[in-house]
C-alpha cells in the first residue's frame, strides 16, 4: 500500500480531483496552523483574541489533517472515499451559512470554506461523471 502512496497507477479521475483538493485543504489549514494572523488579513475578519487564534490554529490542525485524508484516499484510489465525498461536500455551504448567521464564524471565512468545498465537490462530481461514461484513464 505505501507503493501506491508513492506511484498512484490506476487512479481514476474522480480519485485524482479528491487528491489534489487534499493539497489544497492541506495547504489551506498549513496556513490557518502557523499563521492565523495571515488569514485574518487576506479574510478581512476582526482581530483575533488569543483564544481566537488558538481556535483558529486548532481548525487549522484539523483541515489539514482532513487534507491529509483526501490526499491518502485520493491516492489510494479509494472509490468509497470519492463516493463519500460527493455526499459530505455539498453539505458545508448550509453547515457555513449556519455558523455564520449563528455568528460563530465570521462571514468571510465562511464563505472561504464553503466555496472552496462547494468548487471541490463540482470538480469531483464531474470527474466521477467522466469516469463513468468514458471509464477511468
Amino acid at each position: 500500500m505505501f507503493q501506491r502512496l508513492v506511484r498512484a497507477e490506476g487512479q481514476s479521475r474522480a480519485a485524482r480531483t479528491v487528491e489534489y483538493f487534499g493539497f489544497v485543504d492541506f495547504t489551506l489549514g498549513l496556513l490557518l496552523l502557523l499563521d492565523p494572523w495571515l488569514s485574518v488579513a487576506l479574510l478581512h475578519i476582526p482581530l483575533l483574541t488569543t483564544q481566537g487564534q488558538n481556535y483558529l490554529r486548532l481548525v487549522g490542525l484539523l483541515v489539514s489533517g482532513l487534507g491529509m485524508l483526501y490526499i491518502v484516499s485520493g491516492r489510494l484510489n479509494a472509490q468509497g472515499f470519492v463516493f463519500a465525498s460527493l455526499l459530505d461536500r455539498p453539505m458545508v455551504p448550509g453547515v457555513m451559512a449556519v455558523l455564520w448567521y449563528e455568528d460563530i464564524l465570521p462571514g468571510p471565512l465562511a464563505l472561504a470554506f464553503a466555496i472552496t468545498d462547494f468548487s471541490g465537490f463540482l470538480w469531483t462530481f464531474y470527474a466521477w461523471r467522466a469516469d463513468e461514461r468514458l471509464g477511468s484513464d
